[in-house]
């Protein structure tokens, strides 16, 4: 069971909000900011049927990997025009899954529900500190305004670690956005690796736990540095959202100049420094994740490229789109990347 560390390891990704009917390539029009200083969103959503994102191609003589950018969470109503990427998938070898971090993966399910009352006291400050008490009065004061419009009276939250409060704002906002109910790329995966009977090849970096109980009781101890990550995500709340919509609109008809011109200035740097730097972390191998996450991916897909002449992948588009990212790494290798 995969709870252990979920809400430090809650790398707030960067996340998209609904959109204009058609993405036409203009400058994102902000709404205006209300007198509490939380933008007023219209309910736009875009819907019927998209293209999407084309894919990258990495090929080394007769064997290619092809790589699907996703971006999450999309719009609700989208209609995701998948043709290209089935046929694909139905060439394929081998499926590759979107890289990441799993942190106690060898805790079973019983002992992970045993687990579960400490999981949860983890997540509260320690001491039983309010945000009021551990957030400056200006951030604090900023917070209210946001939690009131997206999390209602919701006072249990105020017990929370910054860093979980922050990701469950996060999360509301982008549910009362219209967007991220349901799934758009997996569905079409897991059809696909059902009818050509395979199973997704994990790119996952995977960290047992040995002392699970031990390590819950540091977490719930220690005082994590996580109010750049709470000011960075409740930013994004406030101003962020309108171009999350333009980002969404983006990939949904695969307008990657568009994609490029709105970067995300997410906070997963911060929440996730919050926890590498702890003792706890560090004592764990929780160091150095995001190379190890890297590293993990580029073996995974390497030792794929190797083997098969046709090989399927999805990563995140904001990775594929960062000039010294992944695709950079495979270049440096000898491999031919061609963009869609």
């Amino acid at each position: 069971m995969r709870l252990l560390l979920a809400f430090c390891l809650a790398f707030i990704a960067p996340m998209s909000l609904h959109a204009q009917p058609a993405y036409e390539g203009k400058d994102p029009v902000l709404p205006a900011i209300e007198a509490d200083g939380v933008l007023e969103l219209e309910t736009m959503t875009v819907t019927g049927v998209q293209p999407g994102p084309g894919m990258w191609k990495v090929s080394k003589g007769d064997h290619t990997l092809w790589i699907l950018g996703t971006l999450s969470p999309l719009p609700n109503n989208i209609t995701w025009l998948s043709r290209d990427v089935d046929a694909v998938l139905d060439q394929s070898q081998q499926i590759l899954g979107s890289p990441g971090l799993i942190v106690g993966g060898n805790i079973g399910v019983f002992k992970g529900l045993t687990l579960l009352p400490s999981a949860m006291k983890a997540m509260k400050n320690p001491d039983d500190a309010k945000l009021q008490e551990v957030l400056p009065a200006d951030l604090y004061a900023r917070w209210l305004v946001s939690k009131k419009k997206y999390l209602g009276n919701d006072n249990g939250v105020e017990k929370k670690r910054p860093i979980v409060a922050a990701n469950e704002l996060y999360s509301a906002a982008i549910r009362k956005a219209g967007i991220g109910g349901k799934p758009v790329v997996s569905p079409v995966i897991q059809a696909a690796l059902k009818r050509r009977k395979l199973k997704l090849t994990s790119t996952q970096l995977e960290l047992p736990l040995t002392d699970p109980r031990q390590a819950l009781k540091e977490i719930r101890a220690s005082q994590l540095d996580d109010i750049d990550c709470f000011r960075k995500t409740l930013a994004r709340v406030e101003s962020d959202l309108p171009l999350m919509v333009e980002r969404a609109n983006a990939w949904s008809i695969g307008d990657l100049e568009a994609l490029r011109a709105l970067p995300v200035e997410d906070q997963q740097s911060a929440c996730l420094n919050a926890v590498v730097q702890t003792s706890f972390a560090q004592k764990r191998g929780l160091v150095d994740i995001q190379q190890q996450v890297e590293a993990k991916w580029l073996a995974t897909a390497e030792a794929a490229l190797q083997k098969n002449q046709v090989t399927f992948a999805t990563l995140p588009i904001s990775l594929l789109l960062k000039p010294e990212g992944y695709l950079a790494r495979l270049r440096a290798k000898g491999y031919v990347v061609e963009e869609p």
